[in-house]
């Protein structure tokens, strides 16, 4: 089993409960794999990475028209099993903690989405793993698991491959800005 995939049902979504989510096969999941080293050792990532969605740069003007802007998180997610409601700019995600390895694994599933994503993506789970590096760095894949209902797949794909990419990246650098600086 890749500790990077974790296996989790997809939850319909509260935009689009017509069409459940268990409809996978013609829906094919997807997953996006984000990776990028920081100048920190995993301890002090792993702090950063507990607040990942209280980010402190506005994102580039394109993720800004795209995706809808993260507010805050309430409620715990440092264990196992507890569920936490992320707060964004039009709607919000419920989010369930499947899996933790301190300062190595954080697995997450979704339960509800009651947010407009690319018109018809419905998010799955996600996870992000840490990987000590030489030299005191660290490296972050961060994962995202959806299902989307654009057709035809092989036009967007690479099109919502290349936006999740994007606003990857721009936690990461948020994330590194906030270990290197402390």
């Amino acid at each position: 089993m890749n500790p990077l995939i974790p296996s989790s049902a997809v939850s319909p979504s509260a935009v689009d409960q017509a069409r459940p989510a268990a409809s996978t096969k013609a829906h094919p999941a997807a997953t996006v794999v984000t990776r990028m080293s920081l100048d920190a050792p995993p301890s002090r990532v792993w702090g950063a990475l507990m607040f990942y969605e209280e980010i402190d740069a506005p994102p580039p003007l394109h993720l800004r028209l795209l995706l809808p802007r993260p507010i805050r998180t309430e409620g715990s997610k440092l264990a196992v099993g507890d569920v936490a409601l992320c707060l964004y700019d039009g709607g919000h995600l419920r989010k369930r903690v499947t899996h933790i390895e301190s300062c190595r694994y954080y697995g997450f599933e979704v339960l509800e989405q009651q947010l407009a994503i690319g018109g018809s993506m419905m998010l799955s789970g996600g996870s992000y793993a840490l990987r000590e590096l030489p030299e005191h760095t660290t490296e972050v894949a961060v994962t995202t698991h959806y299902v989307s209902r654009k057709r035809p797949r092989w036009l967007w794909r690479p099109i919502e491959a290349a936006v999740c990419h994007a606003f990857h990246r721009h936690l990461l650098r948020s994330m590194g800005r906030n270990v290197e600086s402390s």
